[in-house]
């Protein structure tokens, strides 16, 4: 195939954006219904700030293919709905043996991961921090903090998302809320559904073939 030219961008900091030939998405508080568990909290900033911004992406895709990159710049507000931190949707790479890099450019938050089998994992995002998720580690960002949180991101341009397999188990183990003191803890999530052995072993058969992640 003939491989795409060398790029080069620059990363606008106070816009949380990547400049040059990318593509781009939001998140409006609209679009994420169910995300959060004080769905009372949720309904209420909805009537206020539905169309708000959570958090967008801008990103340069060269190609879908093996052996080449995506990478992007993420930008998310701060914010809470109830006492839950502002946070993306999350996903696990669909192709199973993906990783991911994250940089903090601004703002602190939060990398959420957590394995097939449900151990979990939490690293603070800051400036300068890279953050390494590793395959088949589900992960989401929250902003914990006040002002924007910015990371750069790469992955495989083949890697692909899976966003179903948290909704299948009714979100991650743990959630990210405010201490009341200024900070943030980690809070069990009541509803969350584990996998079974079943469908960890599977995911694992996965990462060894190389295969993609399926409902």
């Amino acid at each position: 195939m003939q491989w795409p030219e060398p790029c080069v961008f620059t990363v606008d900091l106070d816009a949380g954006r990547m400049a040059g030939p990318v593509h781009r998405y939001r998140k409006r508080l609209c679009d994420l219904q169910g995300l959060y568990a004080d769905e009372a909290a949720f309904a209420a900033l909805l009537a206020q700030q539905g169309q708000e911004v959570v958090y967008e992406v801008t990103d340069h895709r060269p190609s879908g293919e093996p052996g080449d990159l995506i990478t992007g710049v993420t930008r998310m507000a701060p914010g809470k709905v109830g006492d839950e931190y502002f946070m993306t949707r999350g996903h696990m790479h669909a192709v199973a043996d993906r990783p991911e890099l994250y940089f903090g450019l601004k703002g602190h938050g939060l990398m959420v991961m957590e394995s097939a089998d449900g151990q979990t994992r939490t690293v603070e995002m800051a400036p300068q921090v890279v953050c390494y998720v590793p395959p088949l580690w589900i992960h989401r960002s929250v902003n914990t903090g006040t002002q924007d949180l910015v990371m750069l991101f790469c992955y495989p341009a083949d890697a692909g998302q899976d966003y179903g397999i948290i909704e299948r188990s009714n979100g991650l183990r743990t959630r990210i809320v405010d201490d009341g003191q200024g900070g943030w803890r980690i809070q069990a999530n009541p509803g969350y559904a584990g996998r079974s052995a079943a469908q960890v072993l599977m995911l694992q058969g996965l990462l060894r073939q190389g295969g993609e992640a399926q409902p």
